[in-house]
Parts: structure tokens; C-alpha cells; sequence
């Protein structure tokens, strides 16, 4: 690579951060649905034309952001899981949890574009779908390995949401029990919106002491998708 043309690499990606991080402050200030790539241009002493040339669009910005709103939780979830790799499946099921409460705490307007209200004429492309999966696949890879290990409680499963199950588990996670697979979707979901209770207000004069509250909630989901954990010699599979 010749001199000038790493330079102009680093420009690019110095410009590139620059115009992410106004786009940042604009979503905190204004929301996600505001978002505008003059008024990016503007505070960055750019004419549009020239913003253009890194994010042809308004979309363009905003799913680059997700995308690394999202591969943001998902290394905080991944650091706090490879701290706990020498525990068993329920701390490191804790510490996945609280890495992403956390999160969540810290960045609470990345964490509004990813999981609070759709941007108005805004679709998500596909290839936020890699970034937005980290931290179910860790979640799938923990109770993988304690089926593979000492073995699973099996949830109950009504007989009529047993073909959406097969269905789930078979896209999802076909090594998995179909009852499991339909208790990890469920647990999930519940995460985030406990999270989302907490960052948005909902818990205000309901939960005081919510560090203790989300912990002991995030070990009723592990026990949900059937973190019981049998003895040694006696999974139940």
C-alpha cells in the first residue's frame, strides 16, 4: 500500500468515526426517527455532497449504527461470558444477562435504536442480523453446553404450540428439545424487556433495589429454560 493511499484509508476511517459519533449525538438529543445527514454534515463543517460519499442515505447511516450498537453488546456480553468460563452454565447465564443490562445502562440511546420503537421508513437489512444474533447465541451456546453436560429440566409444552416448537427448533436450534428451544425464544424476549422496563422508566416507584431485583429475575430464566441442573450421572435429556 503506497503512503497516499494509506492516508487517504485513515482519512476515510477518521471521517467515517467522525460522522458516526454526530449521528450518536443527534440520536441522543433529537431520536433516531430525526436523524439527518445535513444536520450531520452542518455540525461537522461538511457540505452533503461530501457526506454523501460515505452514506448515500439516511438508512445507510442508520444501519451502521445499529450494526455496531449491536456488535457492541455483543462483545460486552462475550467478555463477561469468557470471565465466567470457568463457572457453570447459571453464573455464566448471569453474567451474559447483567453484561447486557449494563450495557444497556450505558449506552441507553444505542440501546433505544436497537430495541425500543421502529424508525419510521426504516427496514433493517440483513446484514444486521449477524450483530443482532451475539448475544441469543450465547445464551443457546450456554444451555447447549449444560444439555450436553449434566443435562436439562425439559419445560412443559401445551400440545398446540408444539408444531410452532418443532418448527422454532428446527430453524433455530435442532439439537435442542423443541421445549427448551420455545423457553430460551420466551426468555429472550423477557430480557430485553425486563432490561427495557428498567432504561425507559417503567419501573420507577415499582422497583427500588434493581440490581438485586435483575439479578434474581435473570436466574428465574435460566431456571425456566431448564437450568436445574441434575446430578452428575442422572441428565435428564
Amino acid at each position: 500500500m503506497s503512503t497516499a493511499h494509506g492516508a487517504r484509508a485513515r482519512a476515510r476511517i477518521e471521517v467515517t468515526a467522525a460522522i458516526k459519533d454526530e449521528a450518536r449525538r443527534q440520536l441522543a438529543a433529537e431520536g433516531a426517527a430525526r436523524l439527518s445527514l445535513r444536520a450531520v454534515a452542518r455540525e461537522l463543517g461538511m457540505v452533503s455532497s461530501a457526506l454523501y460519499r460515505y452514506f448515500p442515505s439516511r438508512d445507510d447511516l442508520l444501519t451502521a449504527l445499529i450494526i455496531d450498537a449491536y456488535d457492541s453488546l455483543g462483545e460486552a456480553a462475550e467478555t463477561a461470558h469468557d470471565a465466567a468460563a470457568g463457572s457453570g452454565p447459571l453464573q455464566r447465564w448471569i453474567a451474559v444477562c447483567e453484561a447486557v443490562r449494563h450495557w444497556a445502562l450505558d449506552h441507553p440511546h444505542e440501546y433505544a435504536l436497537i430495541y425500543g420503537s421502529p424508525v419510521p421508513g426504516y427496514t433493517a437489512p440483513d446484514t444486521t442480523v449477524p450483530p443482532a444474533a451475539r448475544v441469543g447465541l450465547l445464551l443457546f451456546g450456554i444451555v447447549r453446553d449444560a444439555y450436553r453436560g449434566l443435562g436439562l429440566a425439559k419445560p412443559s409444552l401445551p400440545a398446540d404450540l408444539r408444531p410452532e416448537a418443532e418448527r422454532m427448533a428446527a430453524d433455530l436450534a435442532p439439537d435442542l428439545p423443541p421445549e427448551t428451544v420455545t423457553a430460551l425464544v420466551a426468555a429472550w424476549a423477557q430480557l430485553f424487556g425486563l432490561v427495557g422496563f428498567e432504561l425507559f422508566g417503567q419501573f420507577n416507584r415499582v422497583v427500588k433495589d434493581r440490581e438485586t431485583f435483575f439479578r434474581h429475575t435473570a436466574g428465574q430464566l435460566a431456571h425456566g429454560v431448564g437450568l436445574v441442573y441434575p446430578q452428575q450421572g442422572s441428565a435428564s435429556n
